[in-house]
């Protein structure tokens, strides 16, 4: 096991790791055992007692986080001409089709969510390898194949995310940076929390949230207690 930097060190005293916190506790903890130098992720990390194998067992969602997640999102548009000053004038990065494809065939991914309408996912559609794999592929259930291209664009910029289960039974998702308040980071988990509790599948048996942690990028992993999502004290 590699030896823990003084940073490190300072950092897990602060923290009682056999307790579990309440968020807004949780929170405050967060930023203050962050020593990173820049202004870092805080993330969440839901472990569900499901079985992302079967189909009726997979947890997917979306959900607008009260105050953002922190970072610049780059929006990339693929759609007909008719629809590019729509997605312009709501704030997309980059707006074409047929030119991106082609970037995107030759290796190019260098934004955060792409956004298209359904007329065009026969070409977007041939992407999948590429896009798959980075969590890029539009998909209607997440809002990002849509004919309301300016909405789907401005709603992604305010801060909505869209997660999902891993093979491993855990959803990971960033909720806000360093720099927020404990009490915004506490709002943008609760929301998460929530929507997650909301898409308990009918079919599970047993428990559902095994177990909440939150860390920064640089923090070690604070416990949430599962039984309570209050951000009160």
């Amino acid at each position: 096991m590699s030896k823990l930097t003084k940073n490190q060190k300072i950092a897990e005293e602060k923290v009682d790791f056999g307790k579990q916190y309440r968020l807004l506790e949780a929170c405050r903890l967060v930023k203050d055992t962050n020593y990173a130098k820049f202004d870092a992720s805080v993330d969440l990390a839901v472990r569900l007692g499901v079985d992302p194998r079967k189909a009726n067992q997979m947890v997917r969602g979306v959900v607008t986080l009260p105050h953002g997640t922190g970072k610049v999102t780059r929006v990339l548009v693929l759609c007909t001409p008719d629809k590019e000053n729509e997605a312009r004038e709501a704030g997309a990065d980059y707006v074409g089709l047929d030119e991106f494809v082609e970037k995107i065939k030759g290796g190019w991914t260098d934004v955060d969510v792409i956004i298209c309408t359904p007329s065009v996912m026969g070409k977007v559609g041939a992407l999948g390898r590429i896009l798959g794999p980075r969590g890029l592929m539009p998909n209607p259930k997440t809002g990002t194949v849509t004919m309301e291209i300016g909405k789907a664009v401005k709603e992604v910029k305010a801060g909505k995310i869209d997660f999902k289960v891993d093979k491993t039974g855990i959803v990971h998702a960033a909720v806000g940076k360093v720099s927020f308040t404990a009490e915004q980071l506490a709002e943008n988990a609760l929301e998460l929390l929530n929507t997650i509790v909301k898409l308990k599948p009918q079919s599970l048996k047993g428990t559902y949230v095994k177990s909440i942690f939150i860390s920064s990028t640089m923090s070690p992993g604070i416990c949430i207690d599962s039984k309570t999502f209050s951000a009160a004290e």
